[in-house]
């Protein structure tokens, strides 16, 4: 089933282990503010952060999983009951079942940003959803918004790190580039039935 934007759904035990081996993976880090997704599953990925830092939790409605038409369904039970279903998949490159790429792209680095300039100092942490997270690495990347879902790098507890460069960027004003990318629940994915990450 896809959740989306769907209000009551948890994480499990075990994403809340992954959540919490991303958090120890970080241990020690000057992390200053810890902001979270409005949904509950990605607070509660969240948790840990704020544990291990002794921060509060902050909520950015920007870093929000997209909206989408199948919410709430198994695509392909969905499909097979009801094959009309298949007009809504026709344009994956914006996509046609919901809410645009360029427009996730747009949110999701404008709360980067807004991140970036909260702290004197010291790191952020934002939880976020897979698709949102896979829109940022693309944007900094320069690469194409639209891929394949089965081919995304951003797997559950996942890390996607992004340093602000001063010198880059048109003109050298500066632009957010990615610094690293870590799986700190790796042992953990065998396990898990969902692939995606929060």
């Amino acid at each position: 089933m896809l959740y989306g934007r769907l209000p009551e759904f948890h994480l499990s035990e075990l994403g809340r282990r992954m959540a919490q081996s991303a958090a120890d993976s970080m241990a020690g880090r000057p992390i200053a503010a810890v902001t979270s997704s409005p949904l509950l599953r990605t607070r509660e990925s969240a948790e840990p952060w704020t544990a291990e830092f002794h921060l509060p939790l902050q909520i950015d409605d920007r870093l929000i999983e997209p909206s989408n038409r199948f919410e709430g369904l198994n695509i392909r039970r969905a499909i097979k009951a009801n094959p009309l279903l298949v007009r809504r998949l026709i344009n994956p490159w914006k996509p046609s079942w919901g809410e645009p790429f360029t427009s996730i792209a747009a949110r999701m680095m404008a709360a980067v940003a807004s991140a970036h300039a909260s702290v004197d100092r010291g790191e952020v942490v934002l939880v976020s959803h897979q698709l949102p997270i896979w829109m940022v690495a693309r944007t900094v990347q320069g690469k194409p918004l639209a891929t394949d879902p089965r081919h995304r790098r951003c797997s559950l507890s996942s890390i996607t790190t992004l340093a602000w460069d001063p010198r880059a960027g048109r003109a050298g004003t500066g632009a957010f580039a990615e610094v690293d990318y870590q799986e700190p629940a790796a042992a953990l994915l065998a396990q898990s039935i969902d692939l995606g990450a929060v």
